[in-house]
Formats: structure tokens, sequence, C-alpha cells
């Protein structure tokens, strides 16, 4: 039986582009990558799930991830 996972590109800024379901290569974020690369997905790619289990919560597209804590996060409003 094959399972699935979920993958979120993010740019150099840390901000997530897109989140998509691949073949569950684990957590290795190179692999993840290297997966979406080859067929056609160029970018940096995080593992991610839609429980939160892997870095904090579930990203949507313009969440950012901080390297810092290897997590996403929602962006905060800009107040002034």
């Amino acid at each position: 039986m094959n399972t699935n996972a979920l993958a979120a590109q993010v740019s150099e800024q840390g901000i997530v582009q897109q989140v998509i379901v691949i073949p569950d290569l684990g957590a290795d974020d190179g692999q993840i990558t290297d997966y979406c690369n080859q067929i056609g997905l160029v970018g940096n790619w995080l593992a991610c799930s839609y429980a939160g289990a892997i870095r904090g919560r579930y990203p949507g597209v313009g969440d950012l991830y901080d390297q810092a804590t290897d997590e996403f996060l929602s962006p905060q409003p800009i107040t002034d």
C-alpha cells in the first residue's frame, strides 16, 4: 500500500508558495526537494502535515517558514 505525504514549497524569503501531496519519502527535506525538482516543481520543499505534527502547524500559502524555530508561522499584520 502506498502512502502519501505533504510538502510545502518555500521561497528564499521563507514564504510558503504552495502545498502539495507527494509519495511518502519520510521527513528528509533533501529527498523531498529532489523528488519535487525531478517532476518539474523547481524550488525548495519542506515536509509538513495537516495535523501540525511536523513544524508546528499546517502551512498555508503566504505563511512564513522560520528556520530558527523550524516552524511555519502565520504572517503578522502590519501595525502603525
